[in-house]
């Protein structure tokens, strides 16, 4: 055997890439971890490599005594199974893995679930150093490592309050997302959202909180309604202290004015010497201290949430039970060795510590950390019983009586307090409040939970759910109606059409797509928008009503979904595909695969509107059987025909009508020329992508006045839908503005110009470099076909190609044509194309930017 090595570089594996899969995504509704790992051959390793893993993690011998040699895919096996046993040793609960092949040989993508990200990656990491030691025989402090990953779990997952509320908040199905490395958590979508931050609520007063922060306000506000407080007054030196208590009557409590956590509060002061020494330990605690009469009785922490009592615990101070042969150091170590134990609290208990004030606690009983007490003797290592100073409590909700249930809530409300803990004394919580029992000693903001979810004794309480519940009604789920649109032609038109659908309504609408992110008609972003980062934003935009999230396959690839569920998931098309080639995406059965994502996120209560003329839109429903509303131009289309049998519901067109049915009954919607859109029903692929919007407007149960009136008023200009099949009249010469960027579109696109009777037509045309030759051909096949001029140009979507490269490719499918041009220049090739025309042509630009296009043409040209 060597030495453990002190190199960090990989000898058996390269990452190639991670990626963090945040949301719904093509392999599980769950988050997951992406690698993609390279395999070299091993020229040597040790025979019994599996020995050293079985030795180190013994939990997982079953699989690693499969493995025999070290392939590709036993190690890539091997990698996924020790990443989620790791996240598992850190108590967070993962189970879902599995492994990939690629179009590289070697080259295998391993997948995992994770919780939490940071975790998931320190895991992974660790699991590719534990193979690449063991398959070199070197040594590894496996228990430290897995201590370190244990202690960077503790750092930045959340504590156990917040995660409480969260898996609550779950349960109900409101949507959660993690704003900070912190405890700040946003509940729900949009205008519905609330937040949390720790136990503090979106409802949480700031002026009860700085309330609350003054326990000499607290206690006059308390008393005032005749609640039980002790007497006391804020005191200004060590020599005020010692007045204050004799004023009030020995024992007393000092304890900073404005402290939390028990930090600097000494109970039970019977001498100058005690009290004089408290009085300086809780002046580094804050620049004002109090001294207040002492309490008998037990100690309590009650918990009001809302106007109810929650939770009640008896809470016992950090101490220790001799033995008659362990000092109190030992003692305190062999407590602290309790897994429940941590250093901080996002643990049940946290460790008991020697510190200056436990050191006073000791000596006031004569004793030191190195005493041995006597067997059964108890040893207060702390005088307060806060769990943030290695305190203990069980549950005691049962026992508390009425009255002081009914004091607690009135003393929360008197503050202001949503989330409130009441620390108590009382000889007998189970009995009346009265003079003799029962006196609130401190009101806490953000209380913690924990005591009560992970009680030492005693049935733990649902004070997460509590708080969910005060948030949200019982029939608010933190919701926004989403309805997300993919497919691979007409995705922004669709999304568009809907988001104005949504505004006709009433609905503050948020708008994602390949051309921005709105709010109504605010743009707050440029640029291609329809991955998950913009959705999010959309999403925790608070003034949002509605979303409608176009949503592209290279986001759902790169990150999964923004969203767990939307209302109503949208599928344009498939047809032969685009961006093929890429990210293992090599047909459009796989394309499909990605883009069906959003199908499968429509929860039991949502829709799917599908296109009932592409067959692989249709097997999505096949593959996720969801309430369906199919469209199509045919009203004979065997899909329509067969879904109406079942009972469904469908759109079609028929006779120059909208036609929307349900099983055998139908109805005309509208005629189609009162859309403006469709040109009159002209421009078949608008037709369904009006028949798409339509679908889930109707899915969502708008009025149908209203999703009339929406169609009425979408007009395909460059205001309200810029670059898509824009029809502009420039000096008598008839321009179309469109996207159109691959085969099916180009295709769609020509069949809609074809009702057009201009007779001379020119093209400006350019293809994204991501498209494989052979389709960027085609393209050109195409355009020689229809066009006397074609202006060819290279756009911002070059992606890897040479200069000059696209437009040869397609010059070459041009091959025959009257004329072609090649120009370096987007908007040089519209101006040239322009001047080359003549009243009565028809020009098309495919607007490879549309804003950037349409800007030039407003601008330059008097385009409107």
């Amino acid at each position: 055997m060597s030495s453990e090595s002190s190199s960090s570089e990989p000898r058996t594996t390269l990452v190639r890439k991670i990626n963090a899969l945040r949301g719904p995504n093509i392999w599980a509704r769950d988050t997951m971890l992406e690698c993609r790992v390279e395999f070299p051959e091993i020229p040597a390793f040790v025979p019994n490599w599996t020995d050293w893993l079985v030795s180190w993690l013994p939990a997982l011998e079953p699989a690693f005594k499969e493995a025999a040699k070290p392939d590709a895919d036993t190690l890539a096996r091997l990698l996924a199974d020790i990443t989620l046993h790791l996240q598992s040793r850190t108590d967070l609960q993962v189970s879902f893995g599995k492994v990939m092949p690629t179009s590289e040989a070697r080259v295998l993508r391993i997948i995992t679930q994770f919780d939490e990200e940071a975790v998931a990656r320190a895991a992974f990491e660790l699991a590719r150093r534990l193979i690449d030691a063991a398959l070199h025989g070197e040594t590894m402090d496996v228990n430290a490592a897995i201590e370190n990953l244990r202690d960077l779990a503790h750092d930045i997952c959340l504590g156990p309050s917040t995660r409480a509320m969260v898996d609550a908040a779950k349960l109900r199905g409101i949507p959660v997302r993690r704003l900070t490395e912190g405890s700040l958590v946003q509940l729900g979508w949009g205008s519905k959202q609330k937040k949390i931050l720790a136990a503090a609520t979106s409802e949480t007063s700031a002026i009860a909180e700085d309330i609350v922060q003054d326990k000499d306000l607290t206690r006059r506000l308390l008393n005032e309604v005749g609640l039980p407080v002790p007497q006391g007054r804020p005191v200004r030196s060590a020599e005020d202290a010692w007045a204050a208590a004799n004023e009030i009557g020995l024992p007393v409590v000092v304890k900073p004015r404005d402290g939390n956590q028990g930090r600097g509060v000494a109970l039970n002061l019977f001498t100058r010497e005690q009290v004089i020494k408290a009085y300086e330990a809780a002046k580094e605690e804050s620049d004002s201290v109090l001294v207040e009469q002492f309490a008998e009785g037990e100690d309590y922490r009650v918990l009001v949430i809302g106007k109810q009592l929650i939770a009640a615990s008896r809470r016992m101070p950090a101490h220790v039970i001799g033995d008659g042969v362990q000092t109190i150091q030992e003692l305190i170590a062999e407590k602290n060795r309790d897994p429940r134990r941590a250093a901080d609290h996002a643990a049940a208990l946290s460790k008991i510590r020697i510190d200056a004030v436990a050191m006073q606690v000791l000596a006031e009983q004569d004793v030191t950390p190195d005493s041995v007490p006597a067997k059964g003797r108890m040893i207060l290592i702390r005088r307060n019983a806060n769990l943030s100073t290695g305190g203990t409590a069980a549950d005691c909700t049962p026992e508390v009586h009425p009255t002081i249930c009914a004091a607690a809530v009135e003393a929360a409300q008197t503050v202001g307090l949503d989330i409130c803990g009441i620390d108590m004394i009382a000889p007998d919580i189970s009995a009346p409040l009265s003079p003799r029992n029962g006196v609130i000693i401190e009101l806490n903001a953000r209380p913690g939970l924990r005591m009560h979810l992970y009680p030492s004794e005693g049935e733990p309480r649902s004070v997460g759910k509590a708080v969910i519940d005060t948030m949200f009604a019982p029939d608010c789920s933190g919701r926004i109606p989403i309805v997300a649109v993919t497919g691979v032609n007409g995705k922004t038109t669709t999304t568009r059409f809907v988001a104005h659908l949504m505004r006709t309504n009433g609905w503050r609408t948020g708008l994602t797509s390949t051309d921005g992110v709105f709010v109504d008609d605010r743009k707050i972003d440029s640029g291609d928008c329809s991955g998950p980062k913009s959705a999010r934003s959309i999403l925790a935009y608070p003034l949002c009503d509605a979303a409608a999230l176009e949503t592209a396959r290279g986001g759902i690839l790169r990150e999964g979904l923004a969203f767990d569920h939307c209302d109503v998931a949208i599928v344009t098309n498939i047809g032969c595909g685009d961006h093929l080639g890429i990210n293992e995406i090599d047909t459009p059965e796989q394309l499909a695969e990605v883009k069906q994502c959003i199908v499968a996120a429509v929860p039991a209560h949502g829709t799917a509107v599908l296109n009932a003329a592409d067959p692989l839109v249709v097997k999505m429903a096949e593959t996720y059987p969801r309430r369906t509303i199919f469209f199509a131009l045919d009203a004979e289309n065997a899909v329509i025909v067969r879904h109406r049998f079942q009972g469904e519901r469908v759109l079609f067109a028929r006779d120059g009508q909208i036609i929307r049915a349900e099983g055998p009954r139908e109805e005309v919607f509208m005629p189609l020329d009162e859309v403006p859109l469709t040109r009159g029903g002209k421009i078949g692929f608008q037709v369904e992508n009006t028949l798409a919007a339509i679908a889930a407007m109707w899915a969502l149960g708008v009025d149908d006045e209203v999703i009339r009136k929406g169609c009425r008023t979408f007009v395909p200009s460059l205001d309200q839908n810029a670059g898509r099949f824009n029809v502009l009249d420039l000096k008598g010469v008839t321009v179309i503005v469109d996207y159109g960027h691959n085969v099916d579109a180009l295709k769609a696109l020509l069949e809609g110009l074809r009702q057009f009777p201009n007779e001379r037509r020119l093209v400006v045309y350019t293809s994204a470099g991501d498209r494989r030759d052979a389709d960027i051909i085609e393209q050109g096949r195409l355009l020689a076909a229809e066009f006397d001029e074609a202006w060819l140009y290279e756009g911002d979507y070059v992606r890897g190609r040479e200069s000059g490269e696209i437009m040869r490719l397609l010059a070459s499918g041009l091959e025959g044509s009257s004329r072609v041009e090649s120009i370096l220049g987007h908007l040089k090739a519209v101006d040239l194309a322009l001047a080359s025309a003549q009243p009565g042509d028809l020009v098309m630009i495919q607007a490879d930017t549309a804003d950037e296009t349409v800007q030039h043409l407003k601008a330059k040209h008097g385009a409107r």
